[in-house]
């Protein structure tokens, strides 16, 4: 894999991305951040060498490299999953190769449904920590002691700097920020109502199809990373509604914003 994500690194760093200081990776309908950011150069992850390619119609598929709030930026436009089929070592690929870019920080976004009921669809939710229910790890393949220590310690998954300072943001903006416990699962069905009340009896406060294993393979990496996820949905398991794509999409974009400013003045406060 090492040969890999050096021939990678390089074919991008061929098409004009040099010396990214923060990567992104944007979440399901979240991707109003690129017209914020000044482009250099884009790729398409079909062409890029060892890339996985997304499969899922609202994902874009694109490497993003550009200036945002005064720093380089590479940007994930379109993420990977594992009910597209990929494994858990093909969705953490494009966090190494933006680690062999030359990044510092890690910022991710998701979509997800609120479990906490305080937690209403359109706020924003900071992922303080997680709970991994997707089967596996990234981290569980023969070799991965040549890429960062194998027993990689997860006490803290999520960067207190970071996250100190997004709190901060989020107050001074006026924008709801929740805080709490992220639980991935596999999908892409969504869940049942028993489902739902085993991961509120657990301690997740909201729940997605993503995220985790990036985060896990960021640690493994000892790359700094915080991320953010958009409730588009309440998992009320006594009150449940038919699962509505189109609603969650809309609600995603309603938080946008709020992600947005976040983001930006994230980026621009990191030294």
């Amino acid at each position: 894999m090492k040969k890999f994500i050096e021939e990678t690194a390089a074919f991008i760093k061929s098409k004009g991305f040099e010396a990214p200081e923060v990567g992104i990776i944007l979440g399901t309908g979240l991707g109003q951040l690129i017209n914020e950011i000044d482009i250099i150069s884009e790729v398409s992850y079909n062409h890029i060498p060892h890339f996985p390619t997304a499969t899922v119609e609202f994902h874009k598929g694109k490497l993003i490299y550009g200036t945002l709030s005064g720093k380089k930026v590479v940007v994930m436009q379109g993420r990977f999953h594992l009910y597209e089929g990929y494994t858990l070592q093909d969705i953490t690929y494009p966090v190494r190769v933006m680690k062999e870019l030359g990044i510092q920080k890690l910022l991710v976004s998701n979509a997800s449904g609120a479990i906490n009921l305080n937690f209403k669809k359109g706020e924003l939710m900071l992922i303080d920590d997680h709970i991994n229910l997707q089967g596996g790890s990234p981290l569980a393949f023969k070799g991965v002691e040549h890429l960062g220590e194998r027993f990689t310690d997860m006490s803290v998954p999520y960067d207190p700097v970071m996250n100190k300072t997004i709190k901060e943001i989020a107050t001074v903006e006026n924008i709801t920020l929740h805080e709490g416990v992220y639980a991935s699962v596999v999908g892409p069905q969504l869940e049942t109502r028993a489902e739902y009340r085993y991961l509120n009896t657990i301690g997740a406060d909201a729940v997605g199809m993503s995220t985790v294993p990036e985060v896990i393979v960021a640690n493994h990496l000892e790359l700094p990373v915080s991320a953010i996820s958009v409730l588009t949905d309440e998992c009320d398991p006594d009150h449940l509604k038919p699962v509505d794509i189109e609603d969650i999409i809309a609600h995603a974009a309603k938080a946008e914003p709020n992600l947005t400013t976040i983001f930006k003045k994230l980026i621009q406060s990191i030294q």
